[in-house]
């Protein structure tokens, strides 16, 4: 018996490579091989057209050589055929034949996808054919536009990324606190604090990405409290010359879904007029002003849209405005007098995410119709034909919690919003955190708007 041990050793390497070789592999394998034939991966019809063009070669030599092969073939075919049937009776071995003829392809066929896997994903045979399906299921999703800024933006955008790679995010240029800021002040680049955020959100890495993207170093003099995300857009910026190349630079390297793009190249500085008469200049300071807002504006007033922009929502199927800070990440966009003209003209379905909580400085006491009013005065036009809402209330621990800080979950006035002109969609979008903080869902609130978008296109 211990003789008989390599040769059965030998033999369970060599069932063990048959098994995983296309010609008797289990499921797995065949499904595997079979998925390159489902329907969208464009597969079927080149390798077709590849057999017709292989057809047609041959054709067109038999009859450049006056079909004098074909003669030939035929008659040397028909006595081998012959010869093999006076051996092998027809009914064996025209099985047979065509038995071996499926697998001879399908053993091939197998080792040229495996060949590409190879090169393209060593070691990830089974993820190639999901990202190929991924990608062209993506790429055939709806083209989407977003306005805004802020956690809210990014938080959305990593939701959505999930249902279409025709993503644009428009993101706002007026930040000039913290890191962004400093490298507004310092060095005159437009801050790249939302559109790096934008940036890892719609990476296929986005974990990793974002931690990379947001750190923050902790020493180094001048590196103190900058992000690293923010330095490297900063660098790009210097590299190529202006931020839209920047971004679109950034975007290659991260393999994003979709593009990010700033709803100007100008060098915007927000104000905003307070209802005791002040007149506060900076982002970051409106909100510390702590008080009743009823003006806001830019400097320089009216600036230029981004062209790129402006065609994105030309071309939109789908424009989505928010969440985020109502008079820092959402407004700043429409004060873009282009952006405001292309959205209103746009056919395509538009739809506000209103806040879940008020935010003290901006928004105390604000109900959803109070938003809705905010934007329709800052803009002066009709952009949105509804709005989504939380439609259960947060717990009593989460209230109480933000009460502490002067904010409160946002009331739907659902009277005045319909005499607002604007439809109610309420949804459970919520997420409520550990530390008693809530946040927009990004993956069931990217669900609920891609469903209204299917109804409104199903209707209209």
């Amino acid at each position: 018996m211990p003789l008989l041990k390599p040769f059965r050793t030998h033999y369970q390497k060599g069932l063990r490579r048959l098994r995983e070789s296309a010609w008797i592999g289990p499921d797995r394998r065949w499904n595997r091989w079979a998925g390159w034939l489902a329907p969208g991966l464009l597969v079927k019809r080149w390798l077709f057209l590849s057999v017709t063009g292989v057809l047609m070669v041959g054709v067109g030599l038999m009859v450049w050589l006056k079909l004098t092969p074909v003669f030939y073939t035929v008659q040397f075919l028909g006595e081998l055929l012959r010869f093999i049937s006076r051996i092998i009776p027809n009914f064996v071995s025209g099985p047979l034949a065509i038995i071996a003829g499926v697998l001879l392809i399908f053993w091939g066929q197998t080792r040229t996808l495996g060949a590409i896997t190879d090169v393209l994903m060593p070691g990830k045979e089974d993820e190639l054919l999901d990202v190929l399906l991924t990608r062209r299921r993506l790429s055939k999703g709806p083209k989407i536009v977003v306005i805004g800024g802020g956690t809210g933006l990014s938080n959305l955008l990593r939701g959505l990324k999930q249902y279409s790679s025709n993503i644009a995010a428009i993101v706002t240029v007026a930040d000039d606190g913290g890191s962004s800021g400093r490298l507004r002040r310092e060095i005159g680049v437009l801050p790249p604090g939302d559109i790096r955020n934008c940036l890892a959100a719609l990476a296929d890495e986005e974990k990793l990405l974002t931690e990379l993207f947001q750190y923050r170093f902790q020493a180094g003099g001048g590196l103190v409290g900058h992000s690293f995300g923010n330095l490297f857009l900063t660098a790009m910026n210097e590299v190529t010359g202006n931020l839209e190349q920047a971004i679109a630079a950034c975007s290659k390297v991260l393999a994003i879904r979709g593009e990010v793009l700033p709803a100007t190249l100008s060098d915007v500085q927000l104000w905003a007029e307070l209802s005791d008469g002040r007149r506060i200049t900076g982002e970051s300071k409106i909100a510390e002003a702590r008080g009743q807002i009823i003006r806001i504006g830019c400097d320089p007033a009216d600036p230029p849209a981004l062209p790129r922009a402006l065609k994105a929502i030309q071309e939109a199927d789908y424009i989505v405005m928010g969440p985020g800070s109502l008079y820092t990440s959402i407004i700043p966009n429409l004060l873009v007098p282009e952006l405001v003209e292309e959205i209103a003209t746009c056919p395509a379905p538009r739809i506000y995410v209103c806040n879940i909580m008020t935010e003290p400085g901006e928004t105390d006491n604000y109900t959803v119709s109070d938003h809705i009013r905010a934007i329709d005065q800052a803009c002066g036009r009709f952009l949105f034909d509804a709005v989504l809402v939380q439609k259960t209330g947060p717990s009593a621990a989460v209230v109480n919690h933000y009460a502490q800080e002067g904010a409160a979950p946002v009331f739907v006035d659902r009277e005045a919003i319909v005499e607002s002109g604007r439809r109610i969609i309420a949804a459970n979008i919520m997420d409520e955190r550990d530390n008693l903080t809530v946040r927009h869902e990004p993956y069931r609130l990217a669900r609920v708007l891609l469903r209204w978008y299917t109804r409104t296109q199903a209707i209209w």
